[in-house]
């Protein structure tokens, strides 16, 4: 939510900004990925992903083009005022995590690297999605 709220005033939503950040960093690699390949990377869904970039090409921030060695694949990249929102989107979000992060003394000391650490830890924990309370409320109802 405060990276929806950081990058709202240069028009974009964080899914955008994961995105465009994405295609930024892959770019200045000297890749020119296909829809699917940026889904994979940000991990998004390629339909989101699609969506997404036809949003982001009617905003004129986002080229689409057919890949050549692929006609049913589309390729993306940055246009110039993509690329100069995202230079500036990356900066906001940077401060915002520098805000975010002092308290453990910033984005580089050991105490953030740790947090970094376990939150990995936790979020590669496979959950019972089996476990559905309401099911065992109601067979507790019953």
């Amino acid at each position: 939510m405060a990276v929806d709220r950081a990058v709202a005033p240069l028009g974009l939503t964080h899914a955008q900004y994961s995105l465009m950040a994405s295609l930024y960093g892959m770019s200045r690699s000297g890749l020119r990925p296909s829809q699917r390949r940026l889904a994979d990377h940000t991990g998004l869904e390629p339909l989101y992903v699609s969506k997404l970039a036809r949003a982001l090409e009617a905003a004129g921030l986002v080229a689409r083009t057919r890949d050549p060695s692929d006609p049913r694949a589309m390729q993306l990249s940055l246009t110039e005022q993509g690329r100069d929102v995202t230079r500036r989107a990356i900066t906001v979000v940077q401060g915002l995590l520098d805000q975010l992060l002092e308290p453990l003394g910033g984005q580089d000391s050991a105490r953030t690297r740790q947090f970094n650490r376990e939150l990995a830890t936790l979020l590669d924990v496979p959950l019972d999605v089996s476990l559905d309370p309401h099911t065992e409320n109601d067979e507790e109802q019953s």
